[in-house]
């Protein structure tokens, strides 16, 4: 029954958690009006509000803790990856929410994405989302080794000091302009002062 009501966020999610969100908000109508944040720890409300309570984290999951892709990332990525995964089922919810048809449009495509940052965050490699190379695989950035390859230029190195002489240059030379300004305030002042006496 889930892949006929909500095609998008079952692909995203799976049957149980989407069918716990759904429950959790009402209905597929006011699940899709809530904002990624909110889909984010949507079944933890107890906990967020004893965190604004007691000044403490506000926690990063709620239902969405059980997708199979949160139980792929590693503890230390959770966070990160639910709250992607979020931000794409919020956006998936929408779809299924104002459009018919029991064919998973977008599902799939951020299903991949999410797939993408955990292997990003986990250091693998990317498959590209558009263009004309869907499958193509890109490859992790590798540095070039062997003599020659990376040289170290100390002529486009700026220090601090540099930085502090060419501000002091600046400054004096500003100064020495207020100064030839001031000078020619003060000349024109005596000449008209010398003109009224006369």
């Amino acid at each position: 029954r889930m892949r006929a009501i909500a095609p998008n966020l079952t692909t995203m999610v799976g049957e149980l958690v989407g069918a716990r969100l759904i429950a959790h908000a009402g209905s597929l109508m006011t699940l899709a009006k809530h904002p990624a944040s909110t889909v984010q720890i949507l079944g933890a409300e107890k906990a967020l509000f004893r965190a604004l309570k007691s000044k403490h984290d506000t926690p990063k999951y709620g239902l969405i803790y059980h997708a199979s892709l949160i139980g792929q990332a590693p503890p230390k990525h959770k966070g990160k990856i639910s709250r992607v995964l979020a931000a794409k089922c919020a956006l998936s919810i929408r779809v299924d929410a104002l459009t018919q048809g029991d064919i998973p449009m977008v599902g799939v495509e951020h299903r991949m994405a999410v797939e993408n940052r955990l292997r990003q965050l986990e250091g693998g490699t990317m498959t590209a989302l558009s263009g004309s190379g869907k499958d193509k695989k890109t490859a992790k950035y590798t540095k070039p080794a062997g003599p020659g390859a990376a040289k170290y230029n100390a002529g486009e190195d700026v220090t601090m000091s540099d930085k502090k002489e060419k501000k002091k240059k600046k400054k004096e030379d500003e100064d020495e302009d207020e100064d030839e300004e001031d000078k020619k305030k003060k000349e024109k002042k005596s000449k008209k002062r010398k003109a009224e006496e006369e």
